[in-house]
């Protein structure tokens, strides 16, 4: 028996910007929604990893999931916390520790080598990543102990320094479509000799929408929760 699609309610269906919470995945957003819309079409415009929190665009019904592509080559705005003196295999607080140094970069320092992420750069995607080579997803050989060498992406860069106090170092950082942070943070502490990650992240902006006008997460489990004023249907 051919399973027939469910019916897309209109009402339901459009663009919604999501502040999503730490400690969860993509997945899981869209599989929230789908209980709740009954929609099965539904889609995002880029992935958080779950320690990631802020802004992700959500996706609801076959007209608003064929957009996605509009979204993934939108330029993004990220509030990165990068800690000094820990080298985590992910590149993030995920991770295992795998070195340790004693070292602290002085202020100077760190705004010279921040000179360096700046404008058109090339960078190279961390093994703890969704991107294919060869037809294989990069964390999957992680996973495995397996490393491979990756080719460096061009990317483009803005990064401003918040605030710095060892061992952690606050960024807003604009970027272009595939850029990691955590690749940033990795590259920052080897540049500096004292190896880093990434702590904590939250996107700021992703194109055109801010993370002011996202529907918090929390919000959107309460079945009684109205979310259909945060629908867009239009970009």
């Amino acid at each position: 028996m051919v399973k027939q699609p469910k019916i897309e309610t209109p009402a339901f269906c459009g663009i919604l910007p999501v502040h999503k919470a730490t400690d969860t995945t993509s997945f899981s957003l869209i599989s929230m929604m789908r209980k709740r819309t009954q929609i099965d079409k539904i889609g995002h415009a880029g992935t958080l990893d779950p320690f990631a929190t802020g802004v992700m665009i959500l996706l609801i019904g076959r007209l608003y999931t064929k957009l996605s592509d509009r979204f993934l080559t939108a330029d993004k705005q990220y509030h990165a916390t990068i800690r000094f003196g820990e080298t985590t295999d992910t590149y993030d607080s995920d991770g295992q520790i795998i070195s340790t140094s004693t070292r602290v970069p002085t202020a100077e320092e760190l705004d010279l080598a921040l000179r360096s992420f700046q404008g058109d750069c090339k960078q190279i995607p961390p093994m703890y990543s969704a991107k294919k080579v060869n037809g294989k997803k990069l964390y999957d050989l992680a996973r495995k102990g397996v490393t491979i060498e990756r080719e460096p992406v061009n990317v483009r860069l803005s990064t401003q320094l918040l605030s710095y106090t060892y061992p952690e170092a606050e960024l807003l950082i604009d970027c272009s479509k595939g850029t990691y942070i955590r690749s940033l943070a990795y590259d920052l502490g080897e540049m500096l000799g004292c190896g880093a990650h990434l702590s904590a992240l939250t996107r700021t902006r992703s194109g055109t929408f801010c993370l002011e006008e996202c529907v918090p997460q929390e919000m959107l489990r309460d079945p009684d929760f109205d979310f259909k004023p945060y629908l867009r249907k239009s970009l």
